[in-house]
């Protein structure tokens, strides 16, 4: 494997660590990882990059090794104004490349076309929006946030490292017993008892209370003037469910001005796990313009 360093770069009073692999002073390449993930799931992507890079992929607010931010709740916008803070540090002049898995490709997207001059190109990596953009009415939605604070949304134990890559595996029959092993060592974190709990803070589980409206969320992602390529997990089942309803996937297409797909075999939501080098060949070939 190739070997990665930690830094700890202080954005918006928390203390956010990144993984970084590579020469400082090359091409600096972006990896934002998902929802309940941390920034090592990118190591195996990251072994199979053939080009010189600096890559950087931090750990989002409340999980792996960056700080908590000690609220109740989580909110979609912190994660967008943190990757801006990020990259006003490590490249304040050259608009970045970005690479997002699920939701860190939604947060990447938003950014894209909030801040269409900071990025340069855009991999969307099974993201490309919430799932058929259906939200409760507000009241509904408000109510929900509001039992579930009341509600233990504290992580779920296991017995030690073992029964939590058993797990992963369960859940991603495609994840190797090597793969499990190494990630489930970044994701979990041994308590004093001997178990083992997952680097994340309960609060991300609860649900956003005002989220952005799905035009809204299109009209950010017109703005984009980067070239955008979707990768689709083949087995994901994400284009089935946009195909499934009538013009989605062309609304959400037709937002952007240079957007290319291309669909990965054999690989559910998890591409960066499934099929890292498959990946790590598209992310190359489209950041590099080849």
């Amino acid at each position: 494997m190739k070997p990665s360093q930690s830094e700890f770069v202080s954005v918006r009073g928390l203390d956010i660590h990144c993984r970084t692999w590579g020469n400082p002073a090359a091409r600096k390449l972006f990896l934002l990882h998902g929802f309940q993930d941390v920034s090592a799931s990118w190591q195996f992507t990251v072994d199979a990059l053939k080009e010189e890079w600096h890559v950087i992929a931090p750990d989002w607010r409340g999980y792996g090794l960056s700080a908590w931010s000690g609220s109740d709740a989580y909110w979609f916008a912190d994660l967008v104004g943190d990757l801006d803070f990020l990259l006003d540090h490590y490249t304040p002049e050259a608009p970045a490349l970005l690479v997002g898995h699920s939701m860190g490709a939604n947060v990447a997207a938003l950014y894209a076309g909030v801040r269409p001059d900071r990025v340069r190109r855009f991999v969307n990596v099974d993201g490309f929006g919430v799932p058929g953009m259906r939200q409760d009415p507000a009241p509904r939605r408000i109510g929900k946030w509001l039992a579930s604070l009341h509600e233990d949304t504290s992580q779920r134990p296991y017995a030690d490292f073992d029964e939590f890559a058993m797990r992963m595996q369960s859940e991603n029959p495609r994840l190797t017993d090597e793969r499990a092993r190494f990630l489930v060592q970044h994701w979990g974190k041994e308590l004093p008892d001997g178990t083992v709990e997952r680097r994340a803070d309960p609060a991300h589980k609860r649900i956003n209370p005002v989220p952005l409206h799905p035009d809204e969320i299109i009209e950010c992602w017109s703005q984009t003037t980067a070239s955008v390529l979707w990768v689709d997990g083949a087995q994901s089942g994400l284009m089935a469910r946009l195909m499934a309803k009538p013009g989605e996937f062309e609304r959400r297409s037709m937002a952007y001005g240079d957007l290319r797909i291309e669909h990965i075999e054999d690989s559910g939501h998890n591409v960066h796990q499934d099929q890292p080098e498959r990946l790590a060949e598209v992310i190359e070939r489209f950041m590099t313009g080849r």
